[in-house]
């Protein structure tokens, strides 16, 4: 095995619909392939977990190969397999499971599971591998919206989350209204770089005294403005729409900033990659002089890169994980 500092870890990601494999080596990335299924899952607006297994059983194998070959490793190489084990759909995580014990019971090395979302945080580190805890994270995805402080692996305070829709499933559903495709978050944005944020929606929980979120009384005001204007700009509606997400999402890290003395912010998850959420944080940040971070937008979405950086922190704090571990779609920090 190599010296703590320099093992390369393997890590694997088929939560949802993205075979993802990356190789990483200390905090350097070695390979990050990623096979999307977007285009089979658009024709029916959203993830189909039948489908997204199956795809994954195809690829799997391939997208491996093709991992160790842009690392320049061979197999033996490999000092840790670490593999995504939740949250996600659990025929697609037991997919990425099963072939990351497989292979490590092959290689004869150790296997570790690695909560999703904390992967997503990890990205951050390979990113800026300076940065330190404490901080506040905002962790926006398809199916999470979080808001934490990370003081650590295992000292991590949830402080609040959605309680209803996640953004990016706010995202997917108004993209549907608007009839502009899937996936929601990067059509949105596009469209919404034409329009303006000409129309009010409402900001949900946003002057509350907490730090949860609520979109679904967001979503439900576009579906009543289209019916009652329906020849609305789709542009402005678009703009309008994801300027009520970012306020709402910069609204409440201002507040736990503000009110947990924390000078440090991390943007984690798919809809890290919305570009005015990356201008109104960096704004935040200016204004009350703070240290903001976000990953390159290949981070932000699912990769194996993120769960090998992450793995590479549980085992040398925790060692290896047992193999009686199983795919669980509804963990949780």
């Amino acid at each position: 095995m190599s010296q703590l500092d320099e093992l390369v870890v393997l890590g694997i990601d088929t939560s949802c619909d993205e075979t993802a494999i990356g190789i990483v080596k200390g905090d350097r990335i070695l390979s990050n392939v990623v096979f999307s299924q977007v285009k089979k899952h658009a024709r029916y607006g959203g993830v189909v977990p039948e489908i997204a297994s199956r795809q994954h059983l195809r690829m799997i194998l391939m997208v491996y190969r093709e991992a160790l070959k842009e690392a320049n490793v061979k197999q033996e190489d490999i000092d840790v397999v670490a593999v995504t084990y939740g949250p996600g759909l659990m025929g697609a995580l037991l997919v990425g499971v099963n072939f990351a014990k497989s292979l490590a019971c092959g290689l004869g090395k150790p296997f570790v599971g690695v909560n999703h979302l904390e992967g997503h945080i990890y990205a951050n580190f390979l990113a800026f591998p300076e940065l330190s805890p404490p901080f506040i994270v905002l962790l926006v995805s398809g199916g999470h919206t979080e808001l934490l402080e990370f003081r650590g692996r295992k000292d991590v305070i949830i402080l609040g989350r959605t309680r209803d829709d996640a953004a990016g499933e706010a995202f997917d559903k108004v993209a549907r209204l608007l009839r502009l495709g899937y996936p929601g978050g990067p059509i949105i944005e596009k469209v919404a770089s034409r329009g303006k944020p000409v129309y009010h929606f409402p900001r949900g929980l946003m002057d509350s005294d907490d730090f949860d979120f609520s979109f679904s009384g967001l979503k439900t005001s576009v579906l009543y403005f289209l019916k009652k204007n329906p020849d609305a700009a789709v542009e402005d509606v678009a703009a309008s729409f994801q300027e009520a997400v970012v306020d709402s999402l910069i609204a409440k890290v201002k507040k736990a900033v503000l009110k947990r003395h924390i000078r440090k912010i991390v943007l984690a998850g798919g809809v890290a990659a919305n570009s005015l959420l990356r201008e109104k944080m960096h704004r935040l940040g200016e204004e009350l002089k703070l240290e903001v971070y976000y990953p390159p937008l290949e981070l932000c979405t699912d990769n194996g890169a993120m769960i090998a950086r992450a793995g590479r922190e549980i085992f040398l704090s925790e060692g290896p994980s047992s193999h009686e571990l199983t795919a669980v779609p509804y963990l949780t920090f």
